[in-house]
């Protein structure tokens, strides 16, 4: 027996599995050729990022892009930082925004697979059993400086201008002999395991990533850590181990992992494994002043996932949103299929921004806006009583008191060839629709270019003729007919080719009522507002309206 095995039995012991019954307890999945099994494995350390919902929404779209597989685990090595309710939090978000999981964790506390554990944290006998047969080749180590130790090469690293890390001369533990190992360890002394590279900085490495394209970096040559001192591993070495054995092909990540591809490659290599392809996704940016910066946990709102359900954006225009980032065609491709599910369109990971894309709300909001216009009415009221009922309970009530007012109310300009776009998140509604309501407080506050005089002779002469039963047709029939009280002209063509002979047009006639009914200049098609709000209302709104107005002359 070499020292090196005596050393991986005085760690380990006798009670580990092999790797060849891994090998064989995690099979090959049976795939077709070329199918990709793509996986998200975020750690529970806070709410979910945006950046990682992209991210997810990337590695899914490539797995159906073959009819593969995308799954989840969790990474939770790092318990220190690990919230209560993450993985709740993580997994519902995903799945609360049109994320298929087919395996790992399909649900908060639901699994499923023959891949597991999906958690890293129940999986520590398979690392150990990794790190002891890479021991046992030569290629571990256990080391027992000190954070001081540490310190002090960093401190000569900085001072010489070397780079740092416990790589050269600097790894002090790197060649330790069997008995001194065990009289360290006998000792009591804590200590971590070290991978003991055999790369050397002069090489290069070269791989080919599928967002980025070629890269050719320096070859590894650090002893980083493979196992904390607790025993726990870190994530390098975790996601060597467990993107092998539960055959992952495509490893798809954020781009700070760029630099750490030298030390998992040589991973796969040390321990036997084929490595999987790998593609970089860029942070998404956001404007700050002059510069740009990652959309940031702490500044931004819009960073976490839980700001699009509470705002109420529909999963379909978030995801609409999405694919926008992640490829510059997609909004050519939406716009030659308007109605067609996202899920048709072909992502392409070549295409995918290698800088960063910037976040922009503005956006989000036209293409939700969009997305909203094109539901059914009883799509639109189920989803604002589901919204309502999670994130304003008040309202709730008020909506769900009576359905078919509500049905009535969303139905205005909808279901039309033409529907308006003023919607862009269920939030919008309770503001967009209060004049429907009770509590409504009407300003009354008309353009600067219409007479308050004249408004009162409009709204008097329009209570003398308006009838409920009149259609779109007969209802602006009648504001034509009451135009000249107030020295309005009727057409507002003929307005317009001689406008100081009159005082306004029908169209600002038409507005006065509008802000009579609605407290407002802009609003969806006025003759089915007042059809719905009944005509008991209609009048008391132009009484009080014109009460108003008197009262200000």
């Amino acid at each position: 027996m070499t020292d090196y095995k005596k050393m991986a039995e005085l760690i380990f012991g006798n009670e580990l599995k092999t790797p060849e019954y891994y090998e064989e307890l995690y099979p090959q999945r049976n795939l077709q050729e070329g199918l990709r099994v793509t996986m998200l494995a975020p750690s529970p350390t806070g709410f979910l990022h945006f950046g990682v919902l992209f991210t997810c929404l990337i590695n899914r779209r490539v797995a159906d892009a073959s009819n593969g597989v995308f799954y989840v685990r969790i990474e939770d090595t790092d318990q220190k930082r690990e919230v209560e309710g993450g993985i709740a939090d993580i997994v519902n978000g995903l799945i609360n925004f049109g994320i298929k999981i087919d395996e790992g964790f399909v649900g908060a506390d639901e699994t499923a697979g023959i891949y597991g554990p999906y958690k890293q944290s129940e999986r520590t006998a398979i690392y150990h059993t990794y790190v002891k047969y890479l021991m046992e080749l030569g290629y571990a180590y256990p080391c027992f400086c000190t954070e001081k130790t540490l310190e002090e090469n960093r401190v000569k690293q900085n001072a010489d201008k070397l780079r740092t890390g416990y790589y050269g001369e600097f790894a002090s533990c790197r060649n330790l002999s069997y008995e001194q190992v065990k009289s360290n360890i006998d000792a009591g002394l804590p200590y971590v395991i070290r991978l003991r590279s055999p790369g050397s900085e002069a090489n290069r490495i070269v791989f080919d990533d599928m967002i980025k394209g070629k890269i050719e970096m320096p070859e590894n040559d650090e002893d980083f850590v493979l196992l904390k001192s607790d025993g726990i591993p870190t994530y390098h070495f975790a996601h060597a181990v467990d993107d092998h054995l539960m055959r992952t092909t495509h490893v798809i990540r954020g781009d700070e992992w760029i630099s750490s591809v030298p030390k998992h490659i040589q991973l796969f290599k040390l321990l036997g494994f084929k490595a999987p392809k790998y593609a970089h996704v860029s942070p998404i940016m956001k404007e700050d002043g002059n510069s740009k910066r990652k959309l940031s946990k702490r500044k931004d709102p819009e960073a976490a996932v839980k700001f699009y359900a509470q705002q109420g954006y529909p999963v379909e225009a978030v995801t609409d949103y999405m694919l926008t980032v992640a490829n510059s065609d997609f909004e050519d491709w939406r716009r030659v299929n308007a109605n067609a599910d996202n899920s048709e369109f072909k992502l392409n990971l070549k295409k995918m921004s290698v800088s960063g894309a910037l976040f922009d709300l503005a956006k989000l909001n036209d293409i939700s806006k969009n997305v909203v216009s094109k539901m059914s009415s009883d799509t639109v009221m189920n989803y604002i009583l589901d919204w309502s009922f999670e994130f304003d309970k008040q309202f709730y009530d008020v909506l769900s008191a009576n359905k078919e007012y509500l049905k009535q109310i969303v139905s205005i300009d909808r279901d039309v060839p033409k529907p308006r776009k003023d919607i862009a998140k269920w939030s919008d509604f309770k503001d967009y629709t209060a004049y429907f309501f009770d509590g409504f407080k009407n300003e009354y506050s008309l353009p600067e270019h219409l007479d308050k005089a004249d408004a009162i002779k409009i709204l008097t002469a329009y209570k003398d003729v308006y009838s409920a039963d009149d259609d779109r047709t007969a209802w602006f029939e009648k504001i034509k007919e009451i135009c000249p009280v107030a020295n309005f002209c009727p057409e507002v063509k003929e307005y317009k080719k001689n406008p100081d002979s009159y005082n306004g047009h029908s169209g600002d006639a038409a507005t006065i009522i509008r802000v009579a009914i609605t407290g407002r200049t802009n609003s969806p098609d006025l003759c089915e507002i007042m059809k719905v709000l009944g005509k008991d209302t209609v009048i008391s709104r132009i009484d009080d309206a014109i009460k108003a107005l008197k009262e200000v002359l």
